[in-house]
């Protein structure tokens, strides 16, 4: 007597079944508190209501109504995404770079590198942005008297201000995709960068032909990973600008929905921010996937 196949709908749950204990956890850490940000947003929801001073009222989309007609907004928008966008492509070219050098080097340098750039990855946030703040004070950094700028202050001005946040941010961050990139270029055959050399190719033309499309799926998931993190920079910027630079000069939309809701009491209007930030990162995570799946990348 042959035994009867499983069913394809057991087979295909079987998947599922494993996962549900972690779509249970994501669920409460990730669904529940989107769904609360979502829903604050749609109501007047400020101090007065906090305390139960007044009741509170539903406002529909009239908190983004109010969002999008304010200037400031707009502003603090575009200079999120031009720094997000100057953050992932130094931490992806200072990454990618040093992860070529590892394959370069002997092994005592090697664990060398690896060792430094963890221990950068490793350094808290607030750690970090306090250290840089000391290697580039006006009266005691080292950093000015070694270029001879004096007394000049990194801080006061909008565009070094940005720059010196940028540079911290590249260094707390490129270890990430130096180490993921790095696994990657081993895993590649070594006949094939062999192979490539034999026919006179130069170590850029190597890199440009050969590894990046072959690690263009672990790129993908740097890149991904880079926009998100970046773009919800908070630490770097609130620590070493004060809180968003003078007259909020280097404002980003992490710090300005902190703003809005906890020192200006408009929770409402913060949570709104917060949802228009989950929506640009998911329409650019998922146009960036589909423009890797329509050059036939499978990830």
């Amino acid at each position: 007597m042959s035994r009867s196949s499983p069913r394809p709908w057991g087979r295909s749950t079987v998947p599922w079944v494993y996962l549900a204990p972690a779509l249970v956890v994501l669920g409460g850490l990730l669904v529940y508190p989107v769904y609360q940000l979502g829903l604050i947003s749609l109501f007047e929801y400020t101090q007065a209501q906090v305390s139960g001073g007044e009741p509170t009222s539903f406002r529909g989309v009239g908190n983004y109504a109010v969002l999008f007609r304010d200037p400031q907004f707009w502003q603090v928008l575009l200079a999120t995404v031009v720094f997000a966008g100057a953050c992932v492509v130094g931490t992806l070219v200072v990454g990618c770079a040093l992860a070529v050098l590892l394959t370069r080097v002997r092994a005592l340098p090697r664990l060398a590198l690896m060792l430094a750039a963890l221990g950068a990855w490793a350094t808290p946030a607030v750690t970090g942005s306090t250290v840089w703040l000391l290697l580039f004070d006006p009266d005691f950094g080292p950093v000015n008297r070694v270029l001879g700028l004096g007394d000049h202050s990194w801080t006061y001005g909008r565009y070094s201000a940005f720059l010196l946040v940028l540079l911290e941010v590249v260094w707390c961050s490129f270890p990430f995709v130096m180490v993921t990139v790095y696994a990657g270029i081993r895993a590649v055959p070594t006949e094939v960068l062999e192979a490539a050399a034999l026919d006179g190719a130069s170590q850029w033309r190597i890199w440009r032909s050969v590894l990046v499309p072959l690690l263009r799926p672990i790129l993908a998931i740097v890149t991904i990973q880079s926009v998100i993190w970046d773009f919800k920079v908070f630490t770097q910027i609130y620590v070493m600008t004060g809180g968003g630079g003078i007259a909020g000069q280097n404002l980003v939309l992490n710090v300005y929905a902190y703003q809005r809701a906890f020192a200006s009491s408009e929770y409402s209007l913060g949570a709104a921010i917060g949802v228009v930030m989950l929506l640009i990162l998911l329409v650019v995570t998922l146009g960036y996937l589909r423009l890797l799946r329509r050059q036939g990348e499978e990830l």
